[in-house]
């Protein structure tokens, strides 16, 4: 029992859902800010998200195995499916009951938001499943950078601030984009560290299509727009404290410099980890610095 119970949590992923909490914690935050706050719509938000994120997470270790992206070769941390620690036909099951459930939380959210609510969430169920499955997998299309910036960035944000709020604005745009740049920062060094075994399963990556210093450029130009974003939330509140995110570039730029250098796999897994923090704590102190406002 403890042997299944330790591979279900290694197949969630439990590193990764940073990349759901952050926004949904972004957003109420945005909410607060406008004194429109509510528990119930901002729980099922995470709710929603972690799912999602989750879902993803069982579907790309089931068919990345399926497609031979993830062989022996592979560098980053160990997959369920491939090691043989969780059956193919059980990782399906599991896959397809997250995002049930995501389905079922989501007609929660419906009467916050209104018909478009379950669009939304039938779309990002179906993407998160066709994120790698299905006939054109995003991920295998070079389209897997979009799909996050979207879906963990202006989706997560902004939705969950309309759910409590009502609407949109700017600021929930660029805070989006922002949260969005430094989710995608994620992808971009999984993408690197598995250029090799991408290129051999035909996975075509923007770090397969472009090159590793293109990957590197590319990491920097989403880092770097998350700081602009930053700055103008700052200058269009007419807040200092909206600057204390900007905590985070010391970390940041140390990663912007070091992945242009060619690195072995346990390095990019440290990076990895490392993306992960810098998106935690901007989420973290963004938050902190809307609700003082």
């Amino acid at each position: 029992m403890k042997i299944k119970l330790k591979s279900g949590i290694l197949a969630i992923r439990p590193k990764t859902l940073s990349a759901a909490l952050c926004p949904v914690m972004v957003g109420t935050s945005l909410a607060v800010l406008d004194d429109s706050f509510k528990f119930t719509p901002a729980l099922l938000c995470l709710l929603f998200a972690l799912l999602i994120q989750i879902g993803t997470n069982l579907a790309n270790d089931y068919y990345d195995f399926i497609k031979g992206a993830d062989t022996e070769e592979r560098l980053g941390p160990k997959r369920v499916t491939a090691s043989g620690l969780i059956s193919l036909n059980r990782m399906r099951t599991m896959t397809a009951v997250v995002f049930l459930l995501a389905f079922a939380v989501g007609l929660g959210l419906v009467p916050y938001g209104g018909w478009k609510l379950l669009v939304v969430g039938i779309i990002s169920i179906a993407l998160g499943y066709g994120y790698t499955a299905g006939p054109f997998p995003l991920a295998y299309l070079g389209l897997g950078e979009i799909f996050v910036l979207i879906f963990f960035g202006w989706v997560a944000v902004g939705f969950t601030y309309m759910v409590q709020a009502g609407g949109f604005n700017s600021i929930v745009f660029l805070a989006g984009t922002a949260v969005g740049a430094l989710s995608t920062n994620l992808l971009v060094v999984n993408n690197l560290r598995d250029v090799d075994t991408d290129v051999k399963a035909n996975k075509r990556t923007l770090a397969v299509r472009f090159g590793r210093k293109f990957t590197a450029h590319e990491y920097r130009a989403w880092f770097a727009l998350a700081m602009f974003c930053t700055i103008v939330m700052a200058i269009i509140l007419r807040s200092f404290l909206l600057l204390l995110p900007l905590a985070v570039m010391p970390l940041g730029a140390g990663l912007c410099f070091k992945i242009g250098k060619p690195q072995t796999g346990p390095v990019y897994i440290t990076m990895l980890g490392q993306s992960s923090l810098v998106l935690v704590f901007y989420c973290v102190l963004t938050s902190f610095s809307l609700i003082l406002i």
